[in-house]
């Protein structure tokens, strides 16, 4: 059964870190919070100058005239409108433009935590951190911050006019009603809410990323005859996530019938408050009216704050994960203003490298290449190959030993420039959804279209891009799954070849591919390598044929064969 997370950091961490990144928007926050709180004071301006009308009207020495008094309340309530609308437009515009610097910040943290730290991290997981976590903390930005900031303002505004005005006591009363159902009770909802929040966050990214896995896996589900079982586990995720809901729902529920219940409790203690001090002459009909009215048109703000523990439970579990990942350390830092090269050789001493400082998955490796060579990597899968091509490509921080380019070590090498030189292409190649030519132009944006044509046709896969009706212009997404591994990772070839580096590293490049355009692919690096230094890792033994030399690998180990 697997364990529900649990918040790493307090509400209140979660709250100011949140509020940190604010930065140079925090005048508009405030901005939000003087115009909120000055339009609930005109809102309850058009009550309370009602109340002073009736005041009036039963002898109390007023000195506002009935025509000003309706002025006063008319005004009231246009100034209210006009100020929600600024308070609302600058709490959405800070919400707005905080999402695209979050969003920023987390396409920021992936570029600097891939490859590495993503291989672990499911697809979907990371999907619902961009779309669905960035949205609830919208509402933390536009209905949390500015809320309670108000609250506190009106609060202690009203105390001190209802004290002045009318009775010290209606004071008190609205000072105990304020902390209840501002603090007491949102306090105790809150440590109701937040394990259910907290579950339904962890069980909707869940569902999410076994959803997403089921569709872009729904080809092999259907071949293997597996689309019950796929379905009913589908469903019982789903039965998981809508139990999640209803008890989150039912906790919310509770919590706002506690609130109204508290709010209708002090406002007949507030009357009966009012009534006693009219009762023994310690105030007057009037003022009674008048600070009853204040107290009974002040509850708002609090109310508002009351019902964020709902609200907020969401906000810390997705601030809590929005925040883990911008903290989250990269397997390796970039390294800038250190050595650039152009790339001339290669040289691996004494390399090992564990990913877990336990199980060794590479010990004491030791090879070289040079420009003119292709070097041959064999093995038997998972003996390591792969992850000697991605320390190559500094993905992940080598143990001990040295990888020196040029005789200088990889860690002492600009990251950019490493790239520069070094190119890798992988067993499965990923299309995005664009045309052909727009995909091989990531490896080189500027690239003419005889540089392209002549790149497919090294990677033999120029005839098929023709046989297609638009040819290089084709949007890889009108093809849905009709390229074949084979295809897409000969359009990653050709970007290898578009794109020119000095040492090309190819993470079996003919896996996907028929003996036929096997050997058509083999010919074309042959002919490719009087220019570069090519790095050929595979399990076949037919694809070493072109090698000049080889190594194998075996049980973490490499040892150099005679060709």
């Amino acid at each position: 059964m697997r364990t529900q997370k649990k918040l790493r950091r307090s509400g209140a961490k979660i709250m100011a870190s949140l509020i940190l990144l604010l930065g140079s928007l925090a005048y508009i926050m405030a901005l939000a919070v003087i115009n909120g709180s000055i339009g609930f004071i005109c809102a309850m301006g058009v009550t309370v100058f009602g109340a002073v009308g009736v005041a009036k009207a039963l002898g109390e020495a007023i000195a506002l005239s009935y025509g000003l008094i309706i002025a006063l309340t008319i005004g009231c309530g246009v100034l209210r409108g006009l100020l929600r609308y600024l308070e609302q437009y600058s709490n959405h515009y800070i919400a707005f433009k905080l999402l695209a610097v979050l969003r920023d910040k987390i396409f920021g943290a992936l570029r600097i935590l891939c490859p590495a730290k993503l291989e672990s991290k499911q697809k979907g997981s990371i999907i619902a951190m961009i779309t669905s976590d960035i949205e609830t903390l919208e509402v933390f930005y536009a209905h949390t911050v500015s809320p309670i900031c108000i609250a506190v303002t009106v609060s202690i505004a009203v105390l001190l006019a209802v004290g002045f005005i009318s009775s010290w006591y209606l004071s008190l009363v609205a000072l105990i009603a304020y902390l209840m159902i501002g603090i007491i009770v949102p306090m105790i909802s809150s440590s109701r809410l937040k394990e259910s929040g907290v579950r339904y966050r962890a069980e909707f990214a869940s569902f999410n990323a076994y959803f997403l896995d089921s569709i872009k896996g729904v080809k092999d589900i259907v071949l293997n005859n597996a689309g019950i079982e796929r379905e009913q586990e589908v469903n019982r995720r789903s039965e998981l996530l809508l139990k999640e809901t209803k008890k989150m729902k039912h906790a919310s529920t509770r919590a706002a019938a506690a609130t109204e219940l508290t709010v209708s409790l002090f406002i007949i203690a507030a009357l009966a408050v009012g009534i006693t001090l009219v009762h023994f002459n310690m105030l007057t009909i009037g003022k009674m009216i008048i600070g009853v009215v204040a107290v009974f048109g002040s509850f708002g703000p609090v109310i508002a704050i009351s019902a964020l523990p709902s609200n907020l439970t969401q906000t810390f579990a997705s601030g809590d994960r929005v925040l883990d990942l911008l903290a989250e350390k990269p397997a390796v830092l970039q390294i800038n203003n250190s050595n650039d090269i152009t790339y001339e050789n290669l040289k691996v001493t004494d390399l090992s490298f564990s990913y877990d400082s336990q199980i060794q998955v590479l010990q004491d490796i030791n090879m070289h290449a040079r420009c003119g060579e292709i070097i041959g990597i064999i093995g038997e899968s998972g003996c390591g190959k792969s992850t000697l091509l991605k320390l190559l490509l500094r993905f992940w921080q080598k143990g001990s030993g040295e990888i020196a380019y040029n005789g200088i070590d990889i860690d002492d090498i600009n990251s950019d420039n490493l790239l520069d030189n070094v190119t890798m292409v992988s067993q499965s190649t990923y299309l995005f959804d664009e045309t052909i030519e727009d995909n091989l132009r990531i490896a080189r944006p500027d690239a003419s279209s005889d540089e392209l044509e002549q790149a497919c046709r090294l990677a033999s896969v120029h005839d098929f891009i023709m046989s297609l009706p638009e040819g290089y212009k084709t949007q890889v997404g009108a093809l849905g799954d009709n390229l074949s591994a084979g295809e897409k990772q000969r359009i990653g070839l050709a970007r290898a070849f578009l794109k020119g580096s000095e040492l090309i590293l190819l993470d079996e490049p003919t896996s996907n591919v028929d003996s036929i355009n096997e050997g058509i692919i083999l010919k074309a690096l042959k002919e490719q390598k009087s220019k570069k230094s090519i790095i050929l890792v595979s399990h076949r033994d037919s694809t070493m044929a072109i090698a000049d030399r080889i190594y194998r690998v075996k049980d973490g180990k490499m040892q150099e064969v005679k060709v």
